[in-house]
This record gives C-alpha cells, sequence and structure tokens, in this order.
C-alpha cells in the first residue's frame, strides 16, 4: 500500500511521477526492441535454413575425378542407379537423386540471361518441397518430362510465361571433325516454381535427367548425387554411413559446408546484438535508479516516522524495493505485448512501411529473401523477461538500501 502512493506521486514531490513515466516508458521500448530483434533474427535463420534444405540437397554425393587419357578429369558416376538406390537405404535418408549440372544461357526472343541447369527425374523434383509447391508455382509440374522447369527469377528475366519456348545455349555442344560447335535447344516452359530464395530463382532451371544427359554429353552418367535425410540439422551424424555406402573415391559435401561461413557469421552477429540491447535494457533499468533515489530524498521525513513507529529496516527496503521492481515488472509486461504484436503482424507493418517509403525498401537481390521475416520463439521472450526483469530488480536494490539505512533522528531533525 505505502509502495503504491508512493508511485502516485503529484508534482509536488519533486517530479517522481515523472520519472517513474519515464523509466516505465523506457524498459517498454528496451524490451520491445529486444524481442523485435530476437524474432527477426530467429525468422531469418529459419527462412534462410528452410529455404536451403527446401530446394537444395541436405547432401551431395561426388566422385573424386580420375584422370582420362586424353588427359582431362572425369568426375562423372556411372552406376548412379546402384548408388543411389543404395544410398536410399541408409537409415535416416528420405531421398537419393542422380543430378546432372551445367550452366548455359538462355534465350527467349531478345532476352538473356545465364542459368545453372539441374537435370533430374520427374520423381524427384516432385519431391522437393520449395519447387514443387502449387501455392507460390505456375504450370503443371506433371508435364515436367515434356519441357523444363524455370525459377521466378528466370521467368522474370527472359520474360517467360508458361508455354513459351525457351532456347538453351551450351559451349560445349556437338563434336565434329572441325572441333566443337554450340549446342542450342528449344524445349518449352511447362513449370515456373519460386524457391523463397532469390539466388535460387534467379538461376536454377530444372531440365529432365535423360535430356540432360544428351545435352551434356553425359550419356550414361551423372555428375553427382543429391541425399535428403530426415533430421538436417544432425546432418553430419549421417556422414560416415553415406561415405561407406557411397564407395571409396566418393566424397560429400553437406548443405553446412555449404552454408557453414553464413550462419556462423549470422550467430555472431545476433550474439552482438543481444549485448546491445542488453545494454539498453541497462540504460533504461538506470532510470529506475534515478527516480528511487528522488523518491528516498522526498520521502526522508516519511521513512523516519516509519522508522519511529516501529518499521524494520527490512520493511522499508521491501517498500522502494517493491516501487522500483513494479516499474520495472509493468515495463517488461507492455514491452513482451508489443514485442509480441510486431512479430505477429510484421507482415501488413512491413507492408505500410514499403507503401510509406514508395517500394523498394526491401532488395531480394542482396537480402537473399523476399520478404522480413520473423518467428516468435518463446526462448527469446523469456530471455527478454529475465534480462529486463534482473536488471530491475538488481539495480533496485541499492536505492532501496539507502532508504532502509537512513537514520531517522537524521531524517526528522529539521522537521
Amino acid at each position: 500500500m505505502i509502495a503504491w502512493r508512493y508511485l502516485r506521486a503529484r508534482r509536488a514531490t519533486g517530479g517522481v511521477s515523472t520519472m517513474t513515466w519515464i523509466s516505465l516508458i523506457g524498459i517498454t521500448l528496451a524490451v520491445f526492441a529486444l524481442i523485435a530483434t530476437l524474432s527477426v533474427r530467429s525468422g531469418f535463420r529459419a527462412e534462410f535454413v528452410d529455404t536451403i534444405l527446401g530446394a537444395n540437397a541436405h547432401v551431395t554425393v561426388y566422385q573424386i575425378g580420375e584422370v582420362t587419357p586424353a588427359g582431362t578429369i572425369d568426375r562423372t558416376i556411372a552406376d548412379y542407379d546402384e548408388r543411389a538406390e543404395a544410398l536410399r537405404a541408409v537409415p535416416g535418408v528420405t531421398r537419393a537423386a542422380p543430378i546432372v549440372r551445367g550452366q548455359v544461357m538462355a534465350n527467349l526472343r531478345q532476352s538473356n540471361a545465364g542459368v545453372q541447369i539441374f537435370g533430374i527425374s520427374a520423381e524427384n523434383l516432385g519431391s522437393l518441397p520449395r519447387i514443387a509447391d502449387p501455392e507460390t508455382a505456375r504450370g503443371d509440374i506433371a508435364r515436367f518430362e515434356q519441357g523444363v522447369a524455370i525459377g521466378s527469377g528466370v521467368a522474370q528475366e527472359l520474360g517467360a510465361q508458361v508455354g513459351d519456348r525457351i532456347k538453351l545455349i551450351s559451349p560445349n555442344g556437338v563434336k565434329t571433325a572441325f572441333g566443337t560447335s554450340p549446342r542450342i535447344n528449344a524445349y518449352e516452359v511447362t513449370y515456373i516454381f519460386s524457391a523463397g530464395r532469390y539466388d535460387i530463382d534467379r538461376v536454377r532451371v530444372y531440365l529432365p535427367l535423360a535430356e540432360a544427359q544428351s545435352f551434356f554429353n553425359r550419356e550414361g552418367v551423372v555428375d553427382e548425387i543429391e541425399v535428403m535425410v530426415e533430421n538436417p540439422e544432425a546432418v553430419d551424424s549421417y556422414a560416415v554411413a553415406l561415405r561407406e555406402t557411397a564407395g571409396d573415391r566418393s566424397q560429400l559435401w553437406t548443405w553446412r559446408d555449404a552454408s557453414g561461413s553464413f550462419l556462423r557469421a549470422l550467430e555472431v552477429e545476433d550474439n552482438v546484438m543481444f549485448i546491445i540491447l542488453s545494454i539498453l535494457v541497462l540504460i533504461a533499468a538506470m532510470n529506475i535508479v534515478s527516480g528511487l533515489i528522488m523518491l528516498v530524498k522526498n520521502k526522508g521525513r516519511d521513512i523516519g516516522i516509519l522508522r519511529t513507529m516501529g518499521l524494520t529496516e527490512g520493511s522499508i527496503l521491501r517498500v522502494f524495493f517493491i516501487c522500483g521492481a513494479f516499474t520495472g515488472m509493468i515495463g517488461t509486461a507492455m514491452g513482451v505485448v508489443l514485442g509480441c504484436l510486431f512479430a505477429l503482424y510484421i507482415d501488413p507493418l512491413f507492408s505500410l512501411v514499403n507503401y510509406l517509403m514508395g517500394g523498394g525498401v526491401w532488395d531480394p537481390s542482396i537480402r537473399g529473401i523476399y520478404a522480413l521475416p520473423a518467428q516468435l520463439n518463446l526462448s527469446d521472450v523469456l530471455s527478454a523477461v529475465s534480462l529486463s526483469l534482473g536488471l530491475s530488480f538488481i539495480v533496485t536494490i541499492f536505492p532501496a538500501r539507502r532508504a532502509a539505512r537512513m537514520n531517522p533522528v537524521e531524517a526528522l531533525r529539521y522537521e
């Protein structure tokens, strides 16, 4: 009761009420910023990893190169059907797909684009969750064997629609007595997908496996085998079994090997941001100290009277501790509400900001994904709440102890 009356102090008590409001708003904004940052961090990592795992191999099996009589290095896999079947039998493996890869030029009318060809069977293409997504795709994936599947970025670059015929131009084409002549084939666009990653949609084109083997002079061989596993986060635990099954001359390349440096950089950035925002919460909590020191100074006479009435030092300490802690608790609760609302309604908020700024706020060619993601995790909210309440309670102890140790005689000497 006493603490609540002190929290409602009027202007006559030296601006204590104003300091209380400043502390409350500071804690609220700091906790909101912390939760918003943590949710965006979690959402960005989850979206990035999901787009990697949804459109790329979890593990790529390739062959150590052998020197051919012509002096070139041959890294192709001849017994790919048998190896793929053996890899599928490994516990935890959900898919093993032979792949032919190559880089060519795509052309439609007056537009050209450099693209990366993935030769794959229709069955294996349909098992890629980010590719075989009817909500974001156009066309019919069932007609893949009759043409090609291209990314939405490739379609935008070429101005292609479903039903158009694009030309694929490879410099390593037909070998003749006069040398190697470029190979140019035309294919119907039967399917346009969006994997959610700009760097994938912008360059990737899927071609039926048999057609890709013919186009790149890979008859009877493939370049690699893509493997999908049940638990991609624990992909390293499958390495030994996959390597033994794939053969002595095989090597593995996991998705962590391909994107590990980015994920490590993202983790370092996350830790630094958490420390910086923790300092922001500490600065906001220090306002509680300023308000309590002013409150103790203005309530010196009340403290003296309460002590003479029989209140112990512990009781006085609890009164002023409750004043500071209550401010921290209310500010933390309000910050949690604002932070959760931000994470839950980030899409309309981002759309509003993009509209007010005239568009172009988020460039997918730079950031890789098409929108700012946010994922609200209980662990992030609990971390923010624990940090805010912990700092609020700790900084409150010092002015509360000062009030508790005030001598009642000195407090009432000049009253």
